[in-house]
């Protein structure tokens, strides 16, 4: 690998991570005649990163397996002992916060979880945040000196580097650049995203969006927010404001979120609780319950009908909660789109549930982790 400006040092930690890379996203051993296939580096260059991995603990070389039909070497096997290092997500919402300690494949080890003390205080619900990150890290086994880097999942209009900029009902969060405010309690680095973005992100990785590049990830009703992949990527839009529908007065985004159906996206247990039995008074016919299901699927089609004919995703994931009513509003809001004639937009509901923010924000990790991050050191000799 050919890198102008590079010193042989940075070279060679570029393609000690490339070959980390491989080894992470693969789903078993590899040769490393296929290593070097995959990267496009030299088996030379492959095979004398490998050997130094394994020196360094971060790659297992197994037992060698003989060719089949050959009578030359057998060829070379490595895995990456992804437990080497782990990566940590965290989501925040008004009442509580979630946090998972994942290996470099993805692997969910360890979970914790708390309710704020103060959502209103940035300060105190970060302390929060990052005391629960160390409760999951200990759930997994592991200590801080094996965590590499981590990511947040938060409410609000949050730009590429990581700062809210905006978030309804309160100003208090605004400005707050959640990576740096997350290092100085956990030091190691840190990423930050939408949940509802990351909630799509999760979604094309390991739920039910893997076989579309376009995809909007909607949390619709007492929460209200889009995420929003364009050409499989999140697209986050000026400051981070993309999808922050309920910020906009000219969307009915709001106009339901008081009844007791909208409250499956509510975080707080008691309220999608109320909503959930209210599903299931209408599954049993009730009269009333059914006339407010109707409702709430009036509100999520005109608000997806837009979509269709602005963003124009080839799929649509309900989740958030939706997910826990699916079996109703799934053919409803699908029967609403056809009688709008809208674009023959995909509705699914999301595989996930209430993790797929979390989820996402462990592949942020993945994603965002440069050469500096992911690999360890390589001596320049």
């Amino acid at each position: 690998m050919l890198m102008s400006g590079l010193n042989q040092s940075a070279v060679r930690r570029v393609n000690t991570a490339v070959v980390l890379r491989a080894l992470a996203v693969s789903a078993g051993p590899r040769k490393l005649t296929e290593l070097a296939a995959q990267t496009g580096l030299s088996r030379r260059t492959v095979e004398s990163v490998l050997d130094f991995l394994v020196e360094a603990g971060w790659v297992a070389e197994l037992d060698r397996m003989p060719v089949s039909g050959s009578a030359g070497r057998p060829a070379r096997r490595y895995e990456l002992r992804a437990e080497h290092a782990l990566l940590a997500a965290v989501r925040i919402t008004t009442v509580d916060v979630s946090a998972v300690v994942a290996d470099v494949r993805g692997h969910i080890l360890g979970r914790a979880h708390r309710p704020l003390r103060a959502y209103q205080d940035p300060r105190t619900t970060l302390d929060d945040a990052a005391e629960l990150v160390l409760r999951a890290l200990d759930d997994a086994g592991g200590s801080v000196d094996r965590l590499r880097a981590g990511a947040i999942a938060a409410g609000g209009a949050i730009d590429d580097e990581g700062v809210v900029r905006r978030l309804v009902h309160t100003t208090r969060w605004e400005g707050v650049h959640l990576p740096e405010e997350f290092a100085r309690r956990v030091p190691v680095p840190w990423f930050a995203d939408n949940d509802t973005n990351l909630g799509a992100l999760a979604e094309r990785w390991r739920g039910v969006a893997g076989d579309h590049d376009n995809v909007v990830w909607a949390m619709l009703g007492n929460r209200t927010g889009l995420g929003i992949l364009i050409r499989g990527a999140v697209h986050r839009g000026l400051d981070g404001a993309a999808g922050e529908i309920v910020e906009a007065p000219s969307m009915p985004a709001g106009s339901v979120e008081d009844r007791p159906v909208a409250a499956l996206t509510s975080p707080l247990p008691a309220q999608r609780a109320l909503a959930r039995a209210r599903f299931g008074a209408a599954r049993a016919g009730d009269a009333d319950a059914l006339a407010e299901v109707d409702e709430f699927v009036e509100n999520i089609a005109s608000i997806l009908t837009t979509l269709s004919w602005t963003v124009a995703p080839s799929l649509i994931v309900l989740g958030g909660g939706l997910e826990d009513a699916a079996d109703i509003l799934l053919p409803r809001v699908r029967a609403a789109l056809r009688d709008a004639r809208t674009p023959a937009v995909e509705l699914r509901a999301t595989a996930l549930g209430h993790e797929a923010p979390l989820v996402g924000a462990v592949k942020l990790a993945l994603d965002r982790m440069d050469t500096e991050l992911f690999g360890p050191l390589v001596p320049s000799t």
